[in-house]
């Protein structure tokens, strides 16, 4: 039981870690987005998680969750609609809280991703790994 637990307690300092690295791509690419290029942030918002996430599925495999087979196109096609759900509740998350409470959407946008690297931590854990 101790040694479930300290799985565990590694895979989310991994996943932290990782996470970590895709806010700092996904915040990134938004703030040069929205405050350099002045693309919409909601447009913005979904450039910068869509790049992020190509990063975030590529060390989760390889460091983070126990993944020993080889991936196939269902695997892929599980993170891929995972990754839609979380990219649909960080729109939406970025909306209410821009267009509706009217917090800055830099602000905003660490709001929702916070919110989404949880959510993205339990399916992940749930359907990658299995």
């Amino acid at each position: 039981m101790i040694k479930k637990h300290k799985k565990i307690i590694c895979q989310i300092f991994k996943f932290g870690i990782v996470g970590g690295l895709a806010f700092v791509i996904d915040y990134g690419v938004f703030t040069l987005l929205t405050q350099v290029f002045n693309i919409h942030y909601l447009i913005s918002s979904i450039l910068s998680f869509s790049i992020s996430v190509i990063f975030n599925y590529i060390m989760s495999i390889k460091w983070v969750f126990d993944v020993t087979k080889k991936q196939t196109p269902k695997d892929f096609t599980v993170f891929i609609v995972l990754s839609i759900i979380g990219l649909i509740l960080n729109s939406i998350i970025m909306y209410v809280s821009v267009d509706i409470i009217s917090i800055h959407e830099l602000i905003a946008k660490i709001i929702a991703t916070a919110i989404v690297m949880i959510y993205n931590f339990i399916t992940r854990k749930i359907f990658v790994e299995k």
